[in-house]
């Protein structure tokens, strides 16, 4: 394989014990935990004790040739600072990190600051999560945009998830003509399956706005291998920003319930609606330039046992 391929979404967690919304999320066994209001396989069933951490994962990159990760929170999870801030220290070379912080709880400011001062350079947010039954916090409240602000003169990196159906949209571009300069990733493809996913991808019309596809083998789940919506929706989304603004994720670990992790992305290899070039671009190049990974290998391939 020629290509160096950059995960740009990702999660890792040692246990799940926490609750959004008024319901809990919790790790019960055999990969399993308690999600919402019913339990569901959260991870593959092997892995037993429900530690979903850097070594399993970086197995998962050898073997699929992966050759780094971008490393997101999500709200569902529990915020993974202290364990992220080890897989930092221990595989900087092969991990970017984001930090996440209480969005409901204390100053965006000084949270934001502090995870600075333990070294993340991003800051994740499930923008999603931010919408509860009885609040909701916006993306362009003071506190909000005095943090962006601060982002921005940091040089930090925003991951965000939006919520679907346009319901963030006019935040999420003030925050952008507010932070010009501030570096954002959009997630989980712009919510592809979902009506008005194209002006999620709009955004990387601006200058320091990517999109990354964390998340579509979900999103196309029913549709399931090789994803042929998928991939006419990353063309499509091509089509409107530029190969250059789109970046490939994976969304692991959950995603390889359903699939492995090499068939997260061997479908864009396979497909013949995406130039070679093109591929290069989506699957690590621009993930390189916009992390600033540094001379990363990629992993050989060894023959499986089977072949």
């Amino acid at each position: 394989m020629d290509f160096k391929i950059i995960d740009a979404h990702s999660h890792l967690w040692l246990h799940q014990d926490t609750s959004w919304n008024g319901m809990k999320i919790k790790t019960t066994e055999n990969g399993r935990s308690f999600f919402l209001t019913e339990e569901v396989q959260m991870l593959p069933p092997f892995i037993i004790d429900g530690r979903n951490t850097a070594e399993i994962f970086l197995a998962n990159m050898d073997y699929a040739q992966v050759a780094g990760a971008v490393v997101v929170q999500e709200l569902i999870d529990g915020i993974q600072n202290d364990y992220l801030e080890e897989v930092k220290r221990k595989y900087a070379e092969r991990f970017f990190v984001f930090g996440m912080f209480d969005f409901f709880n204390g100053s965006p400011v000084r949270q934001v600051e502090e995870l600075y001062g333990r070294g993340f350079r991003g800051i994740a947010i499930p923008g999603h999560r931010l919408i509860l039954n009885d609040r909701r916090v916006y993306l362009n409240s003071p506190e909000m945009m005095e943090m962006f602000k601060l982002m921005e003169r940091k040089g930090m990196i925003l991951s965000i998830c939006l919520a679907e159906n346009h319901q963030q949209m006019d935040e999420i571009k003030e925050v952008i003509a507010e932070c010009p300069e501030l570096k954002i990733a959009i997630g989980h493809f712009g919510m592809v399956t979902q009506p008005g996913w194209e002006e999620q991808i709009m955004l990387a019309r601006n200058k320091n706005v990517y999109v990354e596809s964390g998340g579509i083998t979900w999103l196309f789940n029913s549709e399931f291998y090789p994803y042929p919506s998928a991939v006419r929706a990353i063309r499509e989304a091509i089509d409107m920003v530029g190969a250059e603004k789109l970046m490939w994720g994976s969304d692991y670990p959950r995603t390889i319930t359903a699939i492995t992790y090499k068939m997260s992305y061997d479908f864009i290899l396979k497909t013949d609606v995406l130039t070679d070039k093109e591929k290069a671009l989506f699957l690590g190049e621009n993930a390189v330039d916009f992390y600033g990974f540094g001379n990363l290998e990629i992993p050989r391939r060894l023959k499986n046992m089977s072949e």
